[in-house]
């Protein structure tokens, strides 16, 4: 497939493929056409007879070339199947549309200094797991990690002191950047504000621009509160300290906050499930215990 693709990307070659796509065509009458020397025409059809593209016979003192039909359809083919895995790429694709058309508009919008000040998000969850079991994946630094990006990010360094007054730091790369050899993908810094275990959750938290300044500040408040199946978590997002060159990171905002919340969700999931075995585990123990005479 390579050299098929090699072959085709020259657009010399590509015109002698559309002269032989109407019919067989001996070398000279190919460079007429194609209004090319002779000696090169040859040279752009032995190209692409190597690669499988073109046959060719000779016919007393002519060399006359056919284009090999196969070879094109199995390259549609694959150029299908290329085409059919971007389409079945959904929600990945439809995010990245999404957040391409938010990023159009918020770099419009991004007029003048403080230009997003006041700008507010909200985001509203029912998740599983009461109180206690969220509150520790909002504020211990290995929790956090699990669902603290969005789903192409991962977090490459982390700092959450959950104290008032506790310094945060989230680094983060591309989730594909196993070795790190690619730059930072992202890095923000700030403080908590407000700690109330289990019930309230406030800090600021900063990300920072190319050149170290902050894009803009996003104050940060989560309230936690039981419900029959678990605890709703609302979060509130408020935007000041907005720069110009912070569009891009406002852009992403809704649509990343909301992917790190369905990661919270899943790892709160996978917690239970844990939490669970455990319990089976254990009771099964102790039956074994009792049925073995073990007080």
């Amino acid at each position: 497939m390579d050299a098929l693709l090699s072959a085709l990307a020259d657009p010399a070659r590509w015109r002698l493929v559309s002269l032989l796509a109407e019919r067989p065509r001996p070398v000279g009458v190919l460079a007429q056409l194609a209004e090319a020397r002779q000696p090169q025409t040859t040279k752009h059809l032995q190209t692409l007879e190597r690669a499988g593209i073109v046959t060719s016979q000779r016919t007393g003192q002519r060399r006359i070339y056919a284009l090999r039909p196969s070879a094109l359809r199995d390259l549609a083919a694959a150029l299908s199947r290329l085409a059919d895995a971007a389409d079945e790429a959904g929600a990945p694709r439809a995010t990245y549309e999404r957040y391409g058309h938010n990023l159009r508009t918020e770099r419009l919008a991004a007029d003048a200094p403080g230009w997003a000040d006041g700008r507010s998000f909200r985001f509203l969850r029912s998740l599983p797991g009461r109180p206690e079991a969220v509150w520790r994946h909002l504020t211990e630094a290995p929790l956090l990690a699990r669902w603290w990006t969005p789903d192409d990010l991962r977090v490459s360094e982390l700092v959450f002191e959950a104290r008032p007054g506790g310094q945060i730091v989230q680094e983060y790369r591309d989730a594909e950047d196993a070795d790190a050899s690619d730059p930072v993908a992202g890095r923000a810094e700030g403080s908590v504000d407000d700690v109330r275990p289990g019930e309230r959750l406030a800090y600021r938290l900063s990300p920072l621009l190319p050149d170290g300044g902050l894009a803009f500040t996003a104050h940060v408040e989560m309230g936690l509160r039981p419900t029959d199946t678990g605890t709703e978590l609302d979060v509130h997002w408020r935007i000041t300290d907005s720069t110009v060159d912070s569009a891009d990171f406002i852009a992403g905002i809704e649509i990343g906050f909301a992917q790190s919340l369905d990661k919270l969700t899943t790892a709160l999931d996978a917690n239970a499930d844990d939490t669970v075995g455990a319990s089976r585990r254990t009771a099964r123990t102790a039956r074994t215990k009792r049925q073995d005479g073990h007080p």
